[in-house]
């Protein structure tokens, strides 16, 4: 039965329209990505489609044929922002009245954009899952046909020519394709074009760690529904692998792999320095995939595809994704260290580090004999820079714990060492702007001197040419004029903040 499916859905590719709407996308040579893993890896730019995704393809195949055959006016579909702009320009071009349901989740940009194209757009629930079993309910309430976004054998055949095309743009065939799984319609698609037309071809299914329901699926050799999924890769946050999709592709595809947040985003960075354009986290997992199996595997000199499935990225959220996208690389590690509270302690750590960059340096004084440090600093090397720094914090008596893949520090903790310190005496608060470069920071505190003791320390480096420290310093009021004069006398802009509200409100 799946081989008779299989084929029908190959012939269903083969007979496809979908280019009435859809573009036929370039298949690029990451240069970068291939000469730093070794292997020659191509990026296929379905970004590039007129919603900015590969969704638009199966959403015009299945309306167009139910258009042809029960020359419908009006649909329902439900989806978590791409499918819902493929459906809804499609009835667009097709002149049928669309209804999408999305979840309350969705990001704005995906509303906006489905709205723009003239569809109705109702929000609900928390998840795709929600919106899926809203809509179903509406269509059979009011007799409308419902698209679905991945369970059909015209969405998948739209999907599908993706491979045809690959195979159509590749000179010679694929060694491996990296397939971004969500409800798995992608996936069925080119799993049934590349069963005919390049069966040794190795088909890799990623995924987010926590929105894995295909890995589990293949797993488990069925389907299961996961109790909870990660929304930040919302275009593949689905809680079960659709009847169709992983009948298709249980069989036939080699492996799966699971990528985490860090490096999801670190495949966003690859891809914009690759193409110069922001891929979505569901867009980036081709890439991510690629790197950790390429790692795990030792792969070398093969021909590797990558899917950038989509670009509709929120920008609020860029923030987020160049933070963690330095610890998906492992370019920065986040430790916390003990330190003695003594005048030039600080220095001393700072020295440990060497020219090393440090991303950010947060400190509160607690007490007359130790304090705790959070930092960030700027790896080049990555893990092997990682156990040099651990080995040489802790040769030198330092109690250090390695915060870099904590995910309440990375979320949380980094952002709130501070607070208010009721054993703190005579403090004065100063904002100094430094020159950003390697090595600032120490020349910085040397700077300074370790005449005085510092009560509060806050840096971080924001990726611009100028760094900026929030430093406290304890001081009795007969030693002020001379820290003044001697603050004067350095190369640094600084600003006293002693008597500004926040740090009265928050610190003092």
């Amino acid at each position: 039965m799946t081989e008779k499916k299989l084929k029908l859905v190959y012939k269903k590719i083969k007979n496809s329209n979908v280019y009435d709407i859809a573009l036929k996308t370039p298949l690029d040579y990451a240069k970068t990505l291939s000469k730093r893993l070794g292997n020659n890896i191509y990026i296929k730019r379905d970004d590039l489609q007129p919603v900015f995704s590969f969704k638009l393809r199966g959403a015009y195949n299945k309306i167009s044929h139910l258009k042809k055959t029960k020359n419908i006016s009006y649909l329902i579909a439900a989806s978590a922002g791409n499918h819902a702009q493929g459906v809804a320009l499609s009835s667009k071009k097709l002149g049928i009245k669309a209804i999408i349901v999305m979840p309350k989740t969705t990001p704005m940009i995906k509303v906006n954009a489905v709205k723009s194209l003239g569809a109705q757009v109702i929000l609900e629930g928390d998840s795709y899952d929600d919106a899926y079993d809203f809509a179903i309910q509406k269509s059979k309430n009011e007799s409308l046909e419902f698209i679905h976004p991945y369970d059909d054998l015209d969405v998948i055949a739209g999907q599908g020519t993706i491979a045809l095309e690959i195979m159509d743009q590749l000179q010679g065939k694929p060694d491996y394709i990296f397939v971004p799984v969500g409800g798995g319609g992608l996936l069925a698609g080119i799993v049934s074009y590349l069963k005919y037309e390049s069966p040794k071809t190795k088909i890799i299914a990623v995924e987010p760690v926590d929105s894995n329901c295909f890995n589990q699926a293949f797993t488990m050799k069925k389907r299961v529904k996961l109790k909870s999924i990660g929304i930040f890769a919302d275009g593949v946050a689905v809680k079960q692998i659709g009847k169709h999709t992983f009948d298709l592709t249980k069989d036939e595809v080699f492996s799966s792999v699971l990528v985490n947040t860090d490096e999801i985003c670190a495949g966003i960075k690859d891809l914009y320095e690759e193409t110069r354009t922001i891929a979505e986290p569901a867009g980036a997992l081709s890439i991510a995939g690629i790197k950790k199996f390429v790692k795990l595997h030792n792969i070398k000199n093969k021909k590797l595809i990558s899917i950038f499935c989509g670009a509709n990225m929120n920008f609020d959220r860029l923030r987020h994704v160049s933070e963690r996208s330095e610890l998906g690389e492992l370019n920065e590690m986040l430790i916390g260290v003990t330190i003695q509270e003594q005048p030039g302690s600080f220095k001393k750590f700072c020295s440990l580090l060497g020219k090393r960059s440090i991303t950010e340096f947060n400190y509160r004084y607690s007490d007359d004999s130790k304090a705790h440090v959070f930092a960030g600093i700027k790896l080049n090397n990555g893990m092997d820079d990682k156990k040099k720094i651990l080995s040489t914090l802790k040769s030198n008596k330092y109690k250090v714990i390695d915060f870099t893949d904590n995910e309440m520090a990375k979320l949380h903790i980094r952002y709130m060492v501070g607070g208010i310190s009721k054993n703190i005496k005579n403090e004065k608060v100063f904002r100094f702007i430094f020159p950003e470069k390697p090595g600032e920071l120490l020349n910085f505190l040397n700077a300074i001197g370790s005449k005085w003791n510092i009560s509060l320390f806050h840096y971080r480096n924001h990726g611009a040419d100028f760094g900026r420290v929030l430093l406290g310093i304890q001081i009795e009021q007969d030693e002020i004029k001379t820290l003044l004069e001697h603050l004067n006398t350095l190369k640094y802009e600084f600003f006293e903040e002693t008597y500004n509200k926040a740090y009265n409100l928050f610190l003092s």
